[in-house]
């Protein structure tokens, strides 16, 4: 069902889950959205790269250490 889903489906479940209701102002109800979201995060694992998926977090990068900012500098205090 998951491969068959357009990425249309995809953005109309992500928004239902996101304010809490399907595109006609019905409420979900708790095991809609639950399956809605299983839907976006499984169609998200197959076509999506990885920092658009849901529950994505930017851990950042180190700085290079052949760059400026790997190199120390100095603490000057003053009166």
């Amino acid at each position: 069902m998951i491969e068959s889903m357009s990425a249309e489906t995809f953005h109309n479940l992500r928004h239902a889950v996101e304010v809490g209701k399907w595109p006609d102002g019905k409420v979900l109800s708790p095991e809609q959205r639950h399956n809605a979201l299983q839907a976006v995060i499984a169609w998200g694992e197959q076509h999506l790269p990885a920092h658009e998926r849901v529950g994505f977090i930017d851990k950042g990068r180190k700085a290079d250490a052949s760059g400026d900012d790997a190199q120390p500098q100095a603490l000057n205090w003053k009166d």
